[in-house]
């Protein structure tokens, strides 16, 4: 069996060879890597890709520049091999990631979805833990000795209190994650609402704790951009509107109590509050108090 990698790829060249990189370094030799370029300028990592000369490696550009989401379903259309991956062009895979999430998938061929350990490294490559990976890997994430298989009201709650999980790290089952789409109107936190919308589809989820993948944060990325300014959490708070109706129709109590406390949310935008103020933004400071009181 091999695991299907796809890179949507818009971003620096220096990360995105990085991430191709730590593709080729892996142990297990049974991988393909597609890129999709999203109409990046210039031609660096076509003629990068070009001089590696590795038969696994495809290469595809698009004709004009469509957005993450679009790149995100041409991936997942692509998609042909019973597992799938959609990393990011600046994260890393330690050399047993693939020997780790097949290892996974042969002990839990029934989940649709694969989380592996994961560590957070800074734009420099340092590992870092932010007060976010903090939360989520110590207070939030399920304490579990080994694999384990996670479902239902109980997941759901789970990830509605912190999304402990990673985009980039994680697998599918082809069949699965071709089964739903990704929700428009939520950019910042699509990731959360596809994946509650398999697990509302009866599809489970493995954690497996050991660490193989590095998640690179970025001080300037779009969603710190936007926590500044306090807007991810409107979109924020109108999912959460719409995980509470969902979960109440999928008779997820747990869950729809999760939807409709938006704990760690509130408590993440209450600890921007301070300094919001310092820097004078007076509307931020609203949005953020707000979504703070629950209101």
């Amino acid at each position: 069996m091999s695991l299907d990698i796809f890179i949507p790829y818009w971003g620096d060249p220096e990360y995105m060879k990085e991430t191709v990189q730590s593709v080729l370094d892996q142990e297990n030799p049974n991988w393909l890597l597609t890129v999709v370029d999203d109409d990046y300028p210039g031609t660096v990592i076509e003629d990068y890709l070009a001089t590696l000369g590795d038969p696994r490696i495809t290469y595809i550009r698009k004709e004009k520049n469509a957005g993450i989401t679009a790149n995100f379903r041409t991936c997942v259309q692509l998609a042909t091999q019973d597992i799938v991956v959609i990393i990011g062009c600046d994260d890393v895979m330690l050399p047993h990631y693939v020997d780790t999430v097949l290892a996974a998938h042969a002990e839990f061929p029934e989940a649709g979805i694969i989380q592996p350990g994961v560590e957070v490294i800074d734009e420099n490559g340092r590992i870092v833990s932010p007060l976010v990976d903090s939360v989520k890997q110590r207070v939030v994430r399920p304490r579990t000795s080994g694999r384990t298989l996670l479902a239902g009201d109980r997941l759901g709650a789970s990830l509605l209190h912190g999304d402990w999980l990673y985009w980039p790290s994680l697998t599918f089952r082809r069949a699965s994650i071709q089964s739903v789409d990704f929700r428009e109107g939520f950019p910042i936190i699509q990731d959360l609402a596809l994946i509650m919308d398999l697990l509302f589809a009866g599809e489970t989820l493995v954690f497996d704790p050991v660490v193989c993948f590095r998640y690179r944060r970025h001080s300037a990325s779009a969603s710190v951009s936007q926590l500044s300014d306090g807007s991810r959490f409107v979109g924020e708070r109108a999912y959460f509107a719409l995980a509470a109706t969902l979960a109440r129709k999928n008779g997820w109590p747990r869950t729809r109590r999760a939807a409709k406390l938006r704990i760690t949310s509130r408590a993440h935008a209450l600890s921007l509050i301070p300094g919001s103020l310092l820097r004078g933004n007076v509307a931020a400071v609203r949005v953020l108090t707000r979504h703070a009181l629950g209101r």
